[in-house]
């Protein structure tokens, strides 16, 4: 066999793998890191959607949420729960729980990593 056929062989498995890597990677940046299609998750609301009716707030820094689709898995851990309202900023991975009555923050630690992610901690 030719010595050029495996310099062949070589670069077509390599344009393969750059190929499948690109595909990836551009999926990645239209759907998020978490490979959901279109929008993503549907967000659940809270069961009483009037802010001024939760006298107590407390803020999480959350490890693993890195795109749209992890902020709406965490807000609607909390907003599918009575008495919670959950807005996640991305950008500081931090998510802001307001609350009914104020609640443990052994109890919000749970909530977050039964949603899949890591608190780090809570003021």
């Amino acid at each position: 066999m030719p010595s050029y056929v495996s310099t062949i062989i070589i670069c077509a498995v390599l344009v393969l793998i750059a190929f499948f890597a690109i595909r990836n990677y551009i999926k990645k940046l239209s759907n998020g890191c978490c490979g959901a299609e279109g929008d993503g998750i549907q967000k659940v609301k809270p069961s009483d959607t009037n802010k001024n009716n939760y006298p107590f707030s407390k803020t999480i820094e959350i490890e693993g949420i890195t795109c749209k689709n992890c902020a709406t898995r965490v807000e609607n851990a909390f907003n599918s729960i009575d008495g919670f309202y959950a807005s996640v900023n991305l950008k500081k991975n931090q998510a802001t729980i307001l609350m009914k009555e104020n609640k443990d923050d052994a109890l919000l630690r749970q909530i977050v990593r039964d949603a899949g992610y890591k608190p780090i901690s809570i003021h």
